[in-house]
């Protein structure tokens, strides 16, 4: 198997992987309270799911 004649220089693998980004998921509105979350997971705020209550909201539980 060929094996490269020199070694690729740090600046040259730099250029190489600028383009290796992580892209952030997608925000959608929560179905219950409108809040900004990401897909398929529990709000954070509501704690609702697929507009189903699934956990006890964080709020929610300090107050009792």
């Amino acid at each position: 198997m060929p094996n490269p004649k020199r070694q690729h220089s740090v600046t040259r693998q730099r250029k190489r992987r600028t383009h290796y980004k992580i892209a952030m998921g997608g925000l959608t509105p929560c179905s219950h309270c409108q809040t900004p979350i990401l897909s398929h997971r529990i709000c954070p705020a509501c704690g609702f799911y697929k507009g189903k209550p699934v956990v006890v909201a964080a709020e929610e539980s300090t107050k009792s």
